[in-house]
């Protein structure tokens, strides 16, 4: 029987564990350059015990990010900087993927600075606010991109990916979860477009897909990653045909040979979906899974199942830093606290349904 203890080959990357830490928004950056500091390189190494890291959400363009004090990936000093964190999960043999995250519509002008407006496939507002420091700010609607901006948005996803890699990453995983600008393409509610990427399911997938190609053309299949989250609400997101709509864009993806597909579920009704997209899906499986609070160590026994080949821990790995050997041993386990799932500043802006 496969335990999460057992070492596994991720398309050539050699995992220790199949237990994974699931990527959570840490707002740690140096607020002008987006820069990650020196306590992101700790914290990482800190949890270098996980078989695969998934870090925080990193914008791969300026207009990409979502929330204050987030890192990028676009500059020369971000690249640099990363270097520093990679180099210190290697040094404790970690394997560590970046999350690019393109926030999307998900943003407001008080972050992004410089003039720069939040994008999205469709001028539709997400209702409800953010916090863009000082002080919470409603969502405003964002430019809708144009045809020629899609194809430099999704360039700058394979750019992004191209400075992972010489930032020292193992690879990169494509956020396409939790109403960010991939899932927000998917989604009918924020997709309102009537060219070839909106209406149908076909011309709604087609950004994910591009942008999957893209960088496995820019570092390799072997390299790349997909995170989904279907029927999940986040950021006012509504889909309105999850069943049809997933199931079309595993099989887009399939041939690409992609590392893995992360899948995020919000609520265990979803786990039919899952279990059809594992069966799908021939790469590598890492499941987030629903559960009641902070998926705990009940989670394990999704692997001896088969239902996943990783699973990966959010809230968890933040209360202990040592999570695959204290899930080995049964614990003791120290309890999340509810505040530090916000970088120690309980503000209100974190992808909380990775937890």
């Amino acid at each position: 029987m496969t335990t999460a203890f057992d070492a596994v080959d991720l398309a050539g990357t050699r995992l220790a564990n199949r237990i994974a830490m699931a990527p959570m928004t840490r707002s740690r950056a140096e607020t002008a350059g987006r820069v990650p500091t020196p306590l992101v390189a700790e914290y990482y190494a800190q949890r270098a015990t996980a078989g695969l890291i998934i870090t925080e959400g990193i914008q791969p363009t300026a207009v990409g990010q979502g929330y204050p004090d987030t890192p990028g990936l676009h500059s020369a000093e971000q690249i640099a900087a990363w270097r520093e964190v990679t180099d210190a999960v290697h040094a404790r043999g970690g394997r560590i993927f970046a999350q690019l995250m393109h926030a999307g519509r998900i943003g407001h002008p008080d972050v992004l600075g410089n003039g720069l407006h939040p994008v999205g496939p469709s001028a539709v507002a997400p209702s409800g606010q953010l916090f863009a420091g000082p002080g919470m700010k409603d969502f405003l609607a964002p430019r809708e991109l144009t045809v020629d901006e899609i194809h430099e948005t999704i360039e700058g996803y394979a750019q992004a990916a191209r400075n992972a890699v010489e930032a020292g990453f193992d690879g990169v995983e494509i956020h396409g979860a939790n109403g960010y600008l991939v899932h927000q393409f998917l989604a009918d509610n924020a997709n309102r477009r009537t060219d070839e990427w909106g209406g149908s399911v076909e011309n709604r997938i087609r950004f994910a897909v591009e942008v999957a190609k893209a960088v496995a053309a820019a570092v390799g299949p072997e390299r790349t990653g997909l995170r989904i989250s279907p029927a999940n609400t986040y950021n006012d997101i509504a889909e309105t045909d999850t069943d049809e709509l997933y199931p079309v864009l595993v099989a887009a993806i399939e041939p690409l040979g992609l590392a893995y597909l992360h899948v995020t579920e919000p609520t265990a009704g979803v786990r039919e979906l899952t279990l059809a997209l594992r069966k799908a899906f021939t790469g590598t499986f890492i499941l987030n899974p629903a559960t009641e609070g902070p998926t705990g160590p009940d989670a394990l026994a999704l692997i001896e199942d088969g239902t996943a080949d990783l699973v990966a821990f959010g809230a968890l790995f933040l209360a202990n830093p040592d999570l695959p050997a204290r899930l080995q041993a049964g614990g003791p386990f120290n309890t999340p606290d509810p505040a530090t799932f916000f970088g120690g500043d309980h503000r209100g802006y974190t992808d909380y349904p990775s937890l």
